[in-house]
């Protein structure tokens, strides 16, 4: 194989024109980053334009190499040194293996500094990094770490009604402990505590948008629909799932042996990526949650935290993707309750159930991406921009009825109003607010309008008053109920 093959900066390799024996750190700092990722390889000889300017005694450098590395890292990492000749040139290719004893450190005047690759550099690992990898030596995950809280404060009656209709059995105390979400002194495991009804974990939360348009700075409001989820990880799916049905639209045809239906995302396709999101998920990124952001013409699903092992989704094959599970005490309790299997092919079953939709097109395929500390998917809505008649279905006399298109466009509708009337910004901000959190179905009165807004009695009551007036709300049964009128929309 060619030098010419390594050259290009990536994760995986990186080059030095010579060996600096007096600034080790300039190189060391690399093989740390390698040995605490995926690995990579160093060549020396080769200067940063890409031009292969070879070393004068590569025999001499590989010892100086060696010691260099047993004298400078702590732990000593695994790597393959490769002589190699090319234009008559000698390089030296410095393999590193991905460690199994991490944090690798570079010390040196006393002090340990652990490395990270992050894109094409090698910087030194942050807090959050740095337990990662301590945990990864310990060969312990951040789900099995035993908290502070115990079994005894906290209720479970989610997970224990989920896990009783999906399983047919009971979760009992002894499950606890055998599934790892508590220890033999009551303790919960973090994925206990990430399970209670009232999980601690507050950076366990879900933030669901739908937004107006085909991004979120559409310039006519920000969003139709927009929701915030705490509480248990099977309470965040649930109402994940929810979210995403109330938001989005379905056809179906009538056939002469019933219907066909035509969803905008495939409901198993959704369902994958969710449980993905919520599993997977770094939680030790504390300041970030997972979100669900729904477009006219795609559903994009964000997690904190990118591939496990520190790969690049772009760069792989996803019909061929080794499960490689960060919570796998997570990943147990909802293999176990049939929410994922626990072979790991969710890539190659959310591309599955697209390709199955009757309105299926290659440039529609799901679209996975991810950062070292980010994962986005990306589904496409089926249904955008597809007139009835090209739907694949060859029927001239197709009936389509779009579920829940009308409670969706009377939303629009209802916003678009709200933005033309002829009142202040605040009263607008309000009566969104007011809106979001009722909707068409919900009764509410004054009481419930100050604790939604914000508002004391007086400003409540003239919202409220302008509303009457202007018949947006409705009275209903019972002193001082109302509710949001489809009338006027």
């Amino acid at each position: 194989m060619k030098i010419t093959d390594f050259i290009g900066e990536a994760t995986e390799y990186d080059k030095k024109e010579m060996l600096e024996e007096r600034k080790p750190r300039s190189w060391l700092k690399n093989v740390s980053a390698f040995a605490n990722g995926i690995g990579g390889a160093l060549i020396f000889g080769v200067s940063d334009d890409g031009s292969l300017v070879g070393l004068l005694d590569a025999r001499g450098i590989s010892e100086k190499i060696s010691e260099i590395i047993k004298t400078k890292m702590d732990p000593i990492p695994q790597v393959v040194m490769e002589n190699h000749t090319e234009d008559q040139k000698d390089f030296i290719i410095l393999k590193v293996l991905p460690g199994q004893e991490t944090p690798y450190y570079y010390v040196a005047d006393g002090n340990h500094v652990a490395y990270v690759r992050i894109g094409n550099e090698s910087v030194p690992a942050d807090a959050a990094a740095l337990k990662r990898l301590v945990l990864r030596g310990a060969n312990m995950t951040y789900d099995s770490v035993v908290s502070s809280f115990m079994l005894q404060d906290f209720s479970f009656t989610k997970l224990r009604s989920v896990f009783r209709m999906r399983t047919g059995a009971e979760l009992t105390a002894s499950d606890f402990i055998s599934f790892e979400l508590a220890d033999e002194s009551g303790k919960l495991t973090n994925a206990g505590a990430l399970l209670a009804d009232e999980s601690p974990m507050r950076h366990s939360r879900l933030f669901c948008t739908r937004w107006y348009g085909l991004d979120k700075a559409s310039g006519v409001m920000e969003a139709l629909d927009d929701k915030e989820y705490s509480g248990s990880l099977v309470s965040l799916l649930q109402n994940g799932i929810e979210f995403v049905k109330n938001n989005t639209k379905k056809r179906w045809k009538k056939t002469g042996t019933g219907r066909v239906e035509m969803p905008e995302y495939p409901e198993q396709a959704v369902h994958e990526a969710l449980v993905n999101a919520l599993i997977h998920r770094d939680y030790m990124e504390i300041g970030s949650e997972v979100h669900i952001d729904i477009f006219d013409d795609r559903m994009e699903i964000y997690s904190p935290g990118g591939m496990f092992d520190g790969s690049i989704v772009q760069n792989l094959d996803t019909d061929h993707v080794a499960s490689k599970r960060r919570n796998p005490v997570i990943a147990d309790i909802f293999s176990r309750m049939h929410f994922m299997e626990r072979r790991g092919s969710g890539f190659r079953k959310i591309k599955a159930d697209y390709r199955r939709a009757v309105n299926y097109r290659d440039e529609i395929e799901p679209l996975f991406r991810s950062t070292p500390t980010s994962f986005f998917v990306t589904l496409y809505n089926l249904n955008y921009s597809v007139p009835i008649e090209k739907t694949g279905l060859a029927d001239k006399k197709q009936v389509f009825i779009d579920e829940k298109t009308d409670l969706q466009e009377k939303k629009q509708a209802f916003e678009v109003m709200v933005a033309d009337l002829n009142v202040s910004a605040p009263t607008k901000e309000n009566i969104m607010k007011m809106f979001q959190h009722f909707g068409f179905d919900t009764v509410f009165a004054r009481a419930d309008v100050m604790k939604v807004t914000g508002l004391t009695a007086t400003p409540a009551t003239e919202l409220m008053r302008k509303l009457k007036n202007r018949e947006m709300i409705e009275r209903v049964k019972g002193r001082g109920k109302y509710r949001f009128s489809e009338q006027q929309v």
